[in-house]
C-alpha cells in the first residue's frame, strides 16, 4: 500500500527468514520477564496461599493483570509456568540426591527425603502445584503434574533397575523397576500429603517420613525373586 512502510526481514539465498538482532532482544527480553513474573507468581502463593488470585500476584508483581495474561495466558497458563519453575527445582534436588553413595537403597532415602523436605520448606507451592484449576485434566498426557511425577518416577526406575541388575535379577528389572519407581511415588506422595494435613502431635517430620517410607520398601531390594 502507498504510505505504508513495511518492514521485511532479509532472507538467505534459500529462502528462510533471517532474524536480526532486535528479535533475539526482544525474546530474550519476553523470557527475562516472564521469569520475573514466575517468580512474583512464587512469592504471592507462599504469602496467600494455594488459593492466591491474579491480582494477588499482579500487585506482588507490581504491575497489572492484563501484564500477566500477555505473558503467561490465563490461569491454567500461570498454573502451567509456575508448575515448570517447581519441576526445575525437584528435578535439581533429585539429581543431586540420587548422587549419594552407590547403595540403590542409599539413592532412594535421598531422593525421599530431598522431596519431603522441598514439601515441607514449601507447602503453599506444593499445595498449588497438586491443586490444578479447572481448565487442566488429571491424566492427560500434558498435565504438568503428570510430567514432574513421570521424570521423577524415571529417576527413581534408574536406580532400582541398576540395583537389580547388579544383585542376579536382571531377568525382572523391565518388569519391576518401572512398577517399583512410579509405586515409590505415589507412595511419597500420599505420605506428603498426610504429613501436610496432620494435625496430630505424633505429626511425622521429614526424618521420620523418609525412614517410613524406605522400611516399607527396604525388604523388596533385599529379598530374592520369588517366581
Amino acid at each position: 500500500m502507498v504510505g505504508m512502510t513495511t518492514h521485511t526481514q532479509p532472507r538467505t539465498a534459500s529462502g528462510p527468514v533471517v532474524r536480526d538482532g532486535r528479535d533475539s532482544r526482544w525474546e530474550a527480553h519476553r523470557t527475562e520477564r516472564r521469569q520475573q513474573l514466575v517468580e512474583a507468581a512464587l512469592k504471592a502463593i507462599r504469602q496467600h496461599g494455594a488459593g492466591v488470585g491474579m491480582d494477588e500476584i499482579a500487585a506482588q508483581a507490581g504491575t497489572s493483570k492484563t501484564v500477566l495474561y500477555r505473558h503467561l495466558g490465563d490461569r491454567a497458563g500461570l498454573y502451567g509456568a509456575v508448575v515448570a519453575a517447581v519441576d526445575e527445582t525437584v528435578l535439581g534436588d533429585l539429581g543431586a540426591a540420587s548422587q549419594h553413595g552407590t547403595d540403590a537403597l542409599a539413592k532412594i532415602q535421598a531422593m525421599v527425603h530431598s522431596y519431603l523436605s522441598l514439601v515441607e520448606r514449601d507447602p503453599e507451592i506444593y499445595r498449588f502445584v497438586m491443586t490444578r484449576p479447572l481448565e487442566t485434566t488429571e491424566g492427560d498426557p500434558d498435565d504438568p503434574v503428570h510430567r514432574i511425577t513421570d521424570r521423577v518416577s524415571e529417576q527413581l526406575t534408574g536406580a532400582i533397575r541398576t540395583h537389580l541388575e547388579q544383585h542376579g535379577r536382571a531377568d525382572e528389572a523391565d518388569l519391576l523397576a518401572p512398577a517399583w519407581g512410579h509405586g515409590i511415588v505415589g507412595l511419597v506422595r500420599a505420605t506428603a500429603d498426610h504429613v501436610l494435613t496432620s494435625t496430630s502431635t505424633t505429626r511425622l517430620g521429614v526424618d521420620d517420613a523418609t525412614h517410613a517410607v524406605i522400611e516399607l520398601i527396604r525388604p523388596a531390594l533385599a529379598g530374592e525373586s520369588t517366581r
